[in-house]
């Protein structure tokens, strides 16, 4: 037992560690927005630029599903060694997402302004966000067609694709954030500008890693493309995730317009901590994506036994890696707000909420690890329950209850979110495991 333990947590690493510097490039991308704009003269840049960032996790993450979906389907044909399965399932991902992103440029101004309008930010921020947000749009079909690739490379197992993909991008970005705001002082904009390019060079790079990983004796036909029924069939599959990751997005907006109704200092404060917010997310995403690889081949071989050696690997991992994080913001939270900001003012009201962010690593770990697991069995339907219920039945109800507490209120209310997962995943999951449903037919 110990030997396959060992087996599984080296295959667990192998598909990991690249995921995990893959999902770090994420928020290492916006520290970088943050520090460029946070030693701006005025908080109304980097207010801004959380205001559009928010909106379009909000408007891109609302199909989420284009990447969490294929990964789950992708995994079980990859179980299953379908070669036919794999090819038609990622040719027809990626027609629905050129076509929902061709959608969302079309309709993208009364999107932006109901976006806007819900969030509430001051005048001047508000501004500057829907010019951030009128250039960030053009990214649309690039970044759906990403969620396909990347779901598709961590299902069929190279995680090294959406490594190089990614890196190389977001490094472009980077680069380019420089260039425009310091270089050419094009503040907000300049960020906008940054991440359109990258965007559309790291769908290029995609598209390049899996031509030359398409399964050679598998040709291009006609029954690849299947049938409209083919196209609602992967819509219907997923809709759960959609739900389920609208409900948390909004529960993210609705946390950045309640601090941009206390001021653009708490606003821009609140944006420097939730960007370790998404550092936590993105690298325990990385045990959690490898667990959805695994799982699913588990599921599409019908191996119990996998299963359950798999979920306790990277169960055991990711409690590591949310006490190396608690750690890590523990004694060095102060030093790495200073980098991102060099306003006083900024500086010192996120001070006053750091310890909120010392909770955070082991209140969402289960959340992340959980979310792996029902992806890769594709038991969407329970993940879309869970969020509901964490967010309308726990976050809104205790943000009411404490909204005397101010901002404190409002991170107190995220973390009881992230327990409220945690938990209610956590029931689902034993239930399922005690009675054999993860392989009984949905």
């Amino acid at each position: 037992m110990a030997r396959q333990l060992s087996v599984t947590d080296r295959r667990l690493w192998t598909l990991a560690w690249p995921l995990m510097l893959t999902n770090l490039t994420v928020p290492l991308l916006g520290l970088v927005d943050t520090a460029v704009l946070g030693h701006l003269e005025s908080p109304e840049y980097l207010g801004a630029v959380a205001v559009g960032a928010n909106l379009f996790s909000i408007l891109y993450w609302t199909f989420g599903f284009m990447r969490m979906g294929t990964t789950g389907l992708a995994a079980q044909a990859w179980g299953k060694r379908d070669s036919f399965g794999q090819v038609a399932l990622l040719l027809r991902s990626v027609m629905l997402a050129v076509g929902i992103g061709l959608l969302l440029i079309l309709f993208h101004q009364p999107l932006i302004r109901l976006g806007l309008a819900l969030m509430d930010p001051s005048p001047d921020v508000t501004g500057l966000a829907a010019e951030y947000a009128a250039i960030r749009i053009w990214s649309a079909p690039a970044v759906l067609c990403q969620y396909t690739l990347v779901g598709w490379l961590i299902g069929t197992q190279f995680p090294r694709g959406p490594m190089i993909m990614l890196i190389v991008a977001n490094g472009l970005n980077i680069v380019l954030d420089v260039l425009f705001v310091t270089g050419l002082g094009w503040n907000s904009k300049g960020v906008a500008i940054a991440t359109v390019i990258a965007e559309y060079g790291a769908a290029g790079i995609g598209f390049a890693i899996v031509l030359s990983r398409m399964p050679e004796s598998q040709r291009l036909t006609r029954a690849l493309f299947g049938e409209l029924a083919d196209y609602l069939k992967i819509l219907r599959v997923n809709r759960y995730i959609m739900v389920r990751t609208i409900a948390l997005l909004l529960v993210l907006a609705f946390f950045t317009a309640q601090g941009a109704r206390q001021g653009d200092t708490i606003l821009a404060a609140n944006a420097v901590l939730i960007t370790f917010l998404l550092l936590i997310s993105n690298a325990l995403d990385g045990f959690a994506n490898a667990a959805e690889a695994l799982i699913g081949e588990a599921v599409g071989k019908d191996s119990r036994r996998q299963f359950k050696v798999v979920f306790r690997s990277a169960m055991r991992w990711s409690l590591w890696g949310a006490l190396l994080l608690t750690v890590i913001f523990v004694f060095g939270g102060r030093s790495l707000i200073a980098l991102l900001t060099g306003i006083e003012e900024v500086r010192s009201t996120a001070w006053q909420y750091l310890p909120w962010l010392w909770l955070l690593p082991f209140a969402s770990v289960w959340g992340y690890l959980l979310d792996g697991v029902f992806i890769g069995a594709t038991r969407t339907r329970e993940m879309q329950n869970t969020m509901l219920l964490s967010a309308l039945g726990v976050f809104l109800p205790v943000w009411w209850l404490t909204t005397g507490w101010g901002n404190h209120g409002l991170w107190f209310s995220l973390i009881c979110l992230m327990l409220a997962r945690a938990i209610s995943m956590g029931w689902l999951c034993w239930i399922h495991t005690r009675h054999g449903r993860w392989f009984q037919a949905r």
